[in-house]
Parts: structure tokens; sequence; C-alpha cells
């Protein structure tokens, strides 16, 4: 998808080409789910996690709390 927005053709047409045929009152609303998600990439592509380890390496361990306060 190009950085223009999906008009609702298009989303059609990319609907049915996964095997997801939409009826005709579906595809606007389609193609805005599509260009919200598009848009929210977008912004999860600009940030920059540096020194950020892959999820892989994460290792999560029990906290300890004490009953004491």
């Amino acid at each position: 998808m190009s950085a223009a927005e999906l008009t609702p053709p298009e989303a059609a047409r990319w609907a049915a080409r996964a095997g997801l045929p939409l009826p005709p009152e579906r595809h606007a609303v389609a193609a805005a789910t599509a260009n919200h998600i598009h848009s929210v990439v977008a912004i999860l592509r600009e940030l920059d996690f540096g020194d950020t380890p892959p999820a892989p390496a994460y290792r999560a361990r029990e906290e300890r709390h004490d009953a004491a306060v």
C-alpha cells in the first residue's frame, strides 16, 4: 500500500484477493479501518528502540512482595 489512503474500492479489491469478499456497504468501513491501522503502524515505525533487546531476550521473574508494610 502506498502512502496515499486506501479507497473503498481498493479495500474491496484487496479483501477479495485475500478471499474475504465484502458486501458493498462494508467497503468504506474496511478502508477507514485499514487507513487507521496504517497510520498507527507508521507512527510505530518512527520510534527509535536503540539498545532495546528483542523480546526473546526478556526474562520475566516473579517479584517478591513483603507482607509487612
